[in-house]
């Protein structure tokens, strides 16, 4: 059995969700792992120099949980799948050889983090430009609202400082431009699994 791990990773409201979930409609015995959902209590995010509540950095998410859940996907994948609903099948019937297990792991601080990032087979990143990222906050309702502020003074400043130190840390990523199309994003990151699929043992 064939593990891979896809990092989809990018920008705030970059369309990182959109994707994985087109993704992992499309794709065959394949779970998905989001960031989010390791986020920890509101009362345990610290207030910065910023004067905001810090969720835009990686010490507001309980990476280590994090790592877990991936870990017990990777020692059982198949078990993984069918605990999170997802229908277990194998690519080719005649050749168990060919079965593979497909992990999508989804989030903003990814690849900052570097036992995560070592894990992934492959790291897509998502960008858009400030105006376009300022207008779809703006757009989004969130369980625990933007106070006014928030985008230019942490989360856009997090986002350029985090990137930073992703581009210097020397970590791999496929950069996708977030303005293309859903359809085209979908087509050139799907395009890219399947060849990493093919060619990898």
């Amino acid at each position: 059995m064939r593990r891979i791990i896809i990092g989809v990773g990018g920008v705030t409201n970059g369309g990182k969700t959109t994707l994985t979930k087109r993704l992992l409609a499309s794709l065959p015995n394949c779970c998905v792992v989001h960031q989010d959902d390791f986020f920890k209590l509101p009362e345990h995010i610290e207030v910065g120099e910023d004067g905001f509540k810090q969720w835009d950095v990686i010490t507001s998410i309980d990476m280590e949980a994090m790592v877990n859940t991936v870990t017990a996907w990777i020692e059982n994948p198949a078990k993984f799948a069918r605990s999170h609903g997802v229908t277990v099948c194998r690519l080719n019937e005649e050749h168990g050889e060919n079965d593979i297990q497909i992990l999508i792991l989804e989030g903003f601080l990814l690849y900052n983090h570097k036992p995560l990032a070592d894990m992934c087979a492959q790291r897509f990143y998502l960008t858009i430009p400030y105006e376009e990222c300022k207008h779809r906050r703006s757009g989004r309702d969130y369980p625990i609202p933007d106070p006014p502020g928030l985008f230019d003074g942490h989360v856009w400043p997090m986002y350029l400082k985090h990137r930073c130190e992703m581009e210097e840390s020397g970590v791999s990523v496929v950069s996708i431009d977030g303005l293309l199309s859903k359809d085209d994003i979908f087509n050139q990151v799907y395009t890219n699994i399947w060849n990493k699929i093919l060619n990898f043992s």
